[in-house]
């Protein structure tokens, strides 16, 4: 049975997805965690890095990360262009809290180093990473990002199944869908596609998880 590790960073999280001594880091956080992050790494053999979607707070350390654990990183090619520019993809809110969340988040964009990294490996609806020596498979869900992406985890031991869902749902409050958005229409038909896996955990990338219900 394999397992999933959350790692808190902050207001964000990390994952650990675990299958004996190998394991999959999933977001890589900002600068401040990293070594929390290596910490939680060092009992296993790193095998690959995968960022659910570009974003400072979910990649600031994919550089730093993937030349300490000697693991490439992957990511989807709809993505590729935030690595220079967080800004390039534009984020818009409806709620009030949102908004807030929004204008702290352009202004981390501006302001906080982004070292560039170059991925090895471009992840497309449906790719397995058993090449990687864990059970789960790229889930495609664009809306917060162009290239958002959720990976679903199979053989989970004690839930069955785990989905680790970057932002595309967010839980700082309660569960709901992404509180930014880069087209809103893709977001609400990438969070219809999650409401159809029952009976499965929900690993956010802000909040705690959840037994899936639907958002």
């Amino acid at each position: 049975m394999q397992k999933i590790e959350r790692i808190k960073c902050g207001n964000g999280n990390c994952y650990l997805i675990v299958n004996g001594e190998n394991a999959v880091l999933v977001d890589t956080s900002r600068f401040k965690h990293k070594d929390r992050i290596v910490e939680a790494c060092k009992k296993y053999n790193v095998r690959l890095i995968v960022l659910t979607h570009g974003h400072i707070d979910h990649v600031q350390n994919a550089a730093y990360l993937s030349e300490k654990l000697g693991a490439p990183i992957a990511m989807h090619r709809a993505d590729i262009e935030l690595i220079k520019d967080n800004l390039v993809q534009e984020l818009q809110a409806k709620t009030w809290i949102g908004k807030g969340i929004l204008a702290l988040s352009i202004k981390s964009f501006k302001e906080d180093p982004l070292p560039y990294f170059e991925p090895q490996i471009f992840l497309e609806e449906g790719d397995s990473l058993i090449e990687y020596a864990v059970h789960a498979s790229v889930i495609a869900l664009p809306g917060h990002t162009k290239g958002s992406i959720a990976l679903r985890v199979e053989d989970v031991s004690g839930i069955g199944q785990g989905l680790i869902v970057g932002d595309a749902l967010m839980n700082m409050f309660s569960p709901t869908a992404s509180l930014l958005y880069n087209e809103y229409n893709h977001m609400i038909k990438s969070v219809s596609r999650l409401n159809e896996f029952v009976d499965s955990t929900i690993f956010f990338g802000h909040g705690k998880p959840v037994r899936s219900h639907k958002i």
